[in-house]
């Protein structure tokens, strides 16, 4: 046999997908971080140029013309704008300070309001944020321009994401330690379950008993179900053994003690009882090798009764060449229902071939369903049987007419498997003469 391909653990499954799982949402959230981190200080900066540049302009309309003197004595420009401005007003052009004269004096020239990006054209590689604003005063144009060196933001905020990295990290150390924690814990049950199995191996225990979650309780309930059915099963199958062992000893000894009695002769009297005897050890042999096929409703089978009815009836009709064999039903060939098919076949096949043995002419099958029960009822235009014996049909060896073929085992057959499915066997005369026999099976969810 070859080998079966080796699969991953549940625990194994479970931390190769959540650990890099975290991973991955770890990064996500550090670069979204960044990117948001970003957006806000430049939308703090723009703000602040923004409130800054409309501070400058309200001072200008103020002390204009007197631009300069105002500028250079207020000390307010020096204590409170921590950033760079420069203004123009006709020719004249003040920028503060002034090494940033050459990249900011050209863009004063331009009339457009607005955020502009400067950066230096030396190899200092300083990069400003600058907000630009051209207005009228007295009938003249005046541009203010007021800029924020980025380099040292930027600093800041990479230190402040590269924090957040070790952050990160540490918290994913730590996510870490708890998904390995949980998935141990989660899984405890699990090795639990493993060890009851196998001291229920070794036969410490007969059921698996332990304290498990809710999700592995119908686990448990099933398997402990499957060791009651089997347990069920061996002590049929022991029954049934010693049943026959016991049935079958006592007459296997007198047949022996005949044949062996050389004084004795054997007449047709004696020959007609011993026929008799195996005819019984015979019945008996038949009907505890047919009850072992049985599979019962635990099997978790499914049969399509519409198409192995048909299947019977064309062979049963082969069978009595007489008799008229017919399906009434409603229902799909397909149709399915949860029952073992040998066990189907045993129920149907032994009511056609009991309906075939005593009708006239004709006999019926009817299959019908409801939600929560199936209905087989097969009748015959025979000579039915009488009231009293009713009550009767179905026991074990039971014929009424010993002129008939066969030793009286299918009805009884039937019966008993129909008890197995915890279902109903009903008998009675049809109206119009014949019996009528009437298989009830309900669903595994109704019982």
């Amino acid at each position: 046999m070859p080998n079966a391909k080796r699969s991953l653990s549940i625990r194994a499954t479970l931390l190769l997908w959540l650990l890099p799982l975290l991973v991955v949402f770890m990064l996500v959230a550090w670069f979204i971080h960044g990117a948001l981190l970003e957006r806000m200080t430049r939308d703090f900066v723009q703000d602040r140029l923004h409130q800054e540049a409309v501070f400058l302009e309200n001072q200008i309309r103020r002390y204009y013309p007197q631009v300069d003197p105002s500028l250079s004595a207020n000390p307010y420009f020096e204590d409170v704008l921590h950033h760079a401005y420069a203004i123009r007003i006709g020719s004249r052009t003040w920028v503060s300070p002034e090494s940033l004269k050459g990249i900011i004096s050209p863009r004063l020239n331009q009339h457009a309001s607005g955020f502009i990006q400067l950066k230096s054209p030396d190899e200092s590689n300083q990069d400003y944020v600058a907000y630009r604003k051209a207005i009228i005063v007295d009938g003249n144009e005046v541009v203010l321009l007021v800029a924020e060196d980025m380099n040292v933001l930027n600093e800041s905020q990479a230190d402040l994401h590269v924090w957040t990295a070790v952050v990160a990290v540490g918290l994913l150390l730590v996510l870490f330690g708890l998904v390995l924690l949980a998935v141990y814990l989660a899984l405890k049950p699990v090795t639990q379950l493993k060890s009851s199995l196998q001291q229920l191996q070794r036969g410490e225990q007969e059921r698996l008993v332990i304290n498990a979650p809710k999700e592995f309780v119908p686990l448990i309930i099933q398997i402990n179900h499957l060791l009651n059915i089997l347990d069920q099963r061996l002590k049929r199958s022991r029954d049934a053994l010693a049943n026959l062992s016991h049935s079958v000893k006592t007459p296997i000894s007198v047949i022996q003690q005949v044949l062996e009695d050389t004084d004795r002769p054997m007449n047709d009297e004696l020959r007609i009882r011993l026929g008799r005897r195996l005819s019984e050890l015979d019945r008996q042999l038949e009907s505890e090798m047919r009850r072992s096929q049985f599979a019962g409703p635990d099997a978790g089978k499914h049969a399509r009764p519409i198409k192995q009815v048909r299947d019977l009836v064309w062979m049963l009709g082969r069978l009595y060449r007489n008799v008229n064999f017919e399906l009434d039903t409603r229902l799909e060939a397909e149709f399915s229902w949860p029952i073992e098919e040998h066990d189907f076949n045993e129920i149907v096949g032994n009511l056609l071939d009991n309906a075939g043995k005593w009708a006239k002419q004709n006999v019926v099958v009817v299959v019908k369903n409801s939600s929560m029960n199936l209905t087989i009822a097969v009748r015959d235009d025979g000579p039915g049987v009488p009231e009293s014996e009713l009550d009767t049909m179905g026991a074990r060896g039971l014929r009424l007419d010993e002129q008939m073929p066969g030793h009286g085992l299918g009805l009884a057959i039937v019966q008993d498997l129909t008890s197995r499915y915890q279902g109903a066997l009903l008998f009675a005369n049809g109206p119009g003469g014949g019996l009528s026999v009437e298989v009830h099976l309900p669903h595994p969810q109704s019982r």
